[in-house]
């Protein structure tokens, strides 16, 4: 397979320093996904976009996505009475496409919104940040990382679109009705491993000649305590044994530094995923994890390792709760089509008959449009919408995007 041999002796070296010789999925998945120099989002192995990629996103399909949600932000601001700056925080922007799309459109049309705004990108690549200088050198636009964002400095969106399901996670599964965490190791530490029976568990199943999985105790209280937060109790006799999922701590870590670095205003989260009766289903009893290879996807992480993207569904009751917990109010929480729409999407596709195009343009752009619609494609991701800081008379004013259109 593709993987990357650099990378893979890197995590072989940690495995060995750790002390029991095995690591967590979670600390797996960091390396694969974010090590400094080899990492899947550090080095040139990503690709987005369609030929030749590992995948696309809504800003692919064209600058209609980034447009409506220009809409949405331009009517926070008005909803906060039109501060300056407005800031627009951008968390993970791959290629800068959006980012693009949303400055060009308020040049255009949005003079005075435009003159008001402070755009920021928080990007962890180097390479897509490179990519994202490069696409937005014509605006003003600024890089750090939400650590060097001032607490409480922000008022305006922190917004995100398909970020948090890049998160590593830990993995679980049920052994005799018990929650045990899965660890990663080599076939070398395996035997030493093997003999501590009561603490490890060998999982054949998802191996590779350099990594092999064991189950032991979890790592954290925090695996217990999130259950707690989203009210899943996996004591029910509903839970088969070998039940298997993961659990996205990172994003709460997440949510809490970005309900601390913003004053006032809004948190706008996109992603595909659950609430988390839909997540834990006892039906779903292998988990959300997906890996993405060269637009082909499938469920092992420990093939083509620093060469392909790593993913998970977004549980976002945890996201919603924790976000009480931050002091974040939940807004609102719709599929994505229907946000679309009532931004103006509807409006977009019909108008398309009035236009003159020529046909193949006119067929493009007609199945970009119904993609982001689309309840099994794009349109059926979830639109998340928290605040913070806003008096009652601003509360009392809907979002456009959160209006169920007629």
């Amino acid at each position: 397979m593709d993987s990357n041999p650099t990378l893979c002796v890197a995590i072989t070296h940690r495995i060995a320093a750790s002390p029991q010789r095995r690591i967590t999925f979670a600390e797996y998945m960091d390396m694969v996904l974010y090590h400094p120099e080899y990492g899947y989002y550090s080095s040139n192995a990503v690709k987005i976009g369609f030929k030749g990629s590992d995948f696309f996103t809504s800003s692919n399909l064209g600058n209609d996505f980034g447009e409506l949600l220009a809409e949405q932000f331009v009517q926070m601001w008005e909803i906060l009475g039109r501060p300056v700056p407005f800031s627009l925080v951008e968390m993970g922007a791959g290629q800068g496409l959006l980012a693009l799309h949303i400055l060009n459109y308020y040049q255009l049309h949005y003079p005075d919104f435009f003159a008001a705004l402070e755009y920021v990108i928080v990007e962890k690549s180097p390479t897509l940040r490179q990519e994202q200088e490069q696409r937005l050198q014509k605006f003003s636009v600024r890089w750090c990382s939400l650590e060097e964002i001032p607490t409480k400095s922000i008022t305006g969106c922190f917004f995100s679109n398909e970020l948090v399901d890049a998160f590593p996670v830990h993995q679980f599964i049920l052994e005799a009705g018990e929650l045990r965490e899965i660890y990663v190791t080599t076939p070398q530490n395996l035997t030493s491993l093997e003999r501590q029976k009561e603490e490890n568990s060998f999982i054949g199943e998802r191996s590779n000649f350099e990594f092999v999985e064991v189950t032991g105790e979890p790592s954290t209280q925090q695996l217990a305590q999130y259950f707690n937060l989203v009210g899943i109790d996996f004591g029910q006799r509903t839970y088969a044994d070998g039940y298997r999922s993961e659990i996205n701590l990172a994003a709460l870590d997440w949510l809490s530094i970005v309900a601390d670095r913003l004053q006032r205003g809004y948190v706008l989260t996109i992603d595909y995923g659950y609430p988390a009766s839909r997540y834990y289903n006892p039906r779903r009893s292998q988990g959300t994890l997906q890996c993405y290879y060269h637009h082909r996807y499938h469920d092992n992480p420990y093939i083509n390792v620093g060469r392909q993207d790593i993913t998970t569904h977004v549980d976002f009751t945890a996201l919603e709760r924790w976000g009480e917990q931050c002091r974040l109010e939940k807004v609102g929480f719709m599929q994505q089509g229907l946000f679309l729409m009532a931004l103006g999407l509807g409006s977009r596709i019909a108008a398309l008959s009035h236009q003159e195009i020529p046909l193949s343009q006119l067929l493009q752009r007609r199945e970009s449009l119904h993609q982001l619609l689309d309840p099994t494609r794009l349109g059926g991701f979830g639109v998340l919408v928290q605040s913070k800081g806003l008096t009652e008379q601003e509360k009392s004013q809907s979002l456009k995007g959160l209006t169920v259109p007629e």
